[in-house]
């Protein structure tokens, strides 16, 4: 499982005193392209393919507060991804500095074609990058109705 570990800073407290929601998302946000940057997934390479990750939702799980004056770890496991690679989905953990589970996000995005402004299937050379990952236990192979699991989609759209 890969891990980053993070310095809560005074700008990612809320009016709680305790970390924010957007430092949540932003600790996720960058854990997730570290690890894909060492598949070959970064600025370079996927502006030569001219596609980009949207994220469909978050879904945030909290269990304990969290404080500043010691790092945070957080993980990224792999528990989905459609065939074509258009489709995938993350869970994330934090975790304190005694090694104690504080939240949970489940994540699901895509890949977007930068040009078409549509989703697109992966190119091969990243559907090979992602086949190095190691998957969740739970890994399953997603579909377009994975993706609308959590949300009636209105008709006019």
């Amino acid at each position: 499982m890969f891990f980053k570990e993070f310095e809560i800073r005074w700008s990612d407290l809320d009016a709680n005193r305790h970390l924010a929601n957007s430092a949540y998302i932003n600790f996720m946000s960058h854990t997730r392209m570290a690890y894909l940057g060492q598949l070959g997934f970064n600025q370079k390479s996927m502006a030569q393919y001219s596609i980009g990750p949207v994220v469909f939702y978050e879904h945030m799980y909290y269990f304990k507060e969290v404080f500043p004056g010691k790092p945070v770890k957080v993980s990224l496991n792999f528990k989905g991804m459609s065939e074509d690679g258009m489709f995938f989905e993350f869970q994330h953990d934090f975790y304190d500095s005694n090694g104690k589970n504080f939240a949970r996000c489940e994540m699901m995005g895509a890949w977007m074609d930068l040009k078409e402004r549509k989703l697109t299937a992966l190119p091969q050379v990243f559907l090979d990058a992602f086949a190095k990952m190691e998957k969740a236990k739970e890994f399953k192979t997603l579909t377009k109705a994975d993706t609308r699991k959590h949300v009636q989609i209105p008709k006019n759209l």
